[in-house]
């Protein structure tokens, strides 16, 4: 077994079609990439309105859901690379130095300090209801019936996984926080970095449909 394979029997992924991971349980799952509040900076009666709406919403699903905060090291390579840029095309000489030194600043400040970027995701998931086995192996071995019925199960999925995730939206954006739903190269991208941590700049593989 190659060591590519024996990595894979540990993602619980099996596949991501049509913006929705499709996990090896057999679960899906949609991925809202939500925006943050600064709580801190709101007023005690905004505080509680926040709290407060948060809770009814809570109280409303009848679903689960997880939230997910991602913490990555916050890469500053663009934009030393545009400093550069400028300081190469840069006529006055004091301006010039005055780049270098910005950029030797930013340079020592990032060194000595772990600047990090935050996301933040919210995962909704649906689990499909027990198939009839009997009936999927009938329609396996009809030819060009199992395609068609896999495809027309997942639609139907798909559509309650889109009401839960519109709940989830209206929620939220009660309580001010805006959502975008990930679309496939977002979700590869996302799941890439979840399990290769230390690949910060790498290639991210081609999903294929």
């Amino acid at each position: 077994m190659s060591t590519d394979t024996a990595t894979q029997n540990f993602v619980p992924v099996r596949d991501i079609k049509d913006d929705v991971v499709v996990l090896k349980d057999g679960k899906l799952c949609m991925i809202l990439l939500a925006s943050s509040i600064n709580f801190a900076l709101k007023s005690t009666e905004e505080q509680e309105a926040i709290l407060h709406q948060f809770q009814t919403f809570l109280n409303t699903i009848d679903f689960s859901m997880q939230i997910y905060v991602q913490s990555r090291r916050l890469d500053i390579s663009p934009y030393l690379a545009l400093l550069k840029e400028r300081e190469d095309k840069q006529d006055n000489d004091l301006m010039r130095i005055q780049l270098r030194e910005y950029m030797e600043f930013i340079n020592t400040f990032m060194k000595e300090v772990d600047v990090m970027s935050k996301n933040f995701f919210v995962v909704v998931p649906y689990s499909p209801a027990p198939v009839d086995i009997k009936s999927d192996l009938t329609s396996f071995f009809k030819p060009g019936k199992s395609d068609t019925h896999t495809d027309d199960r997942f639609a139907e999925h798909r559509v309650q996984l889109e009401q839960r995730i519109t709940v989830v939206e209206q929620g939220l954006n009660r309580i001010g926080v805006r959502t975008a739903a990930l679309k496939n190269e977002e979700l590869v991208e996302l799941f890439y970095h979840i399990f290769n941590p230390t690949d910060v700049n790498a290639q991210i593989p081609e999903h294929k449909e």
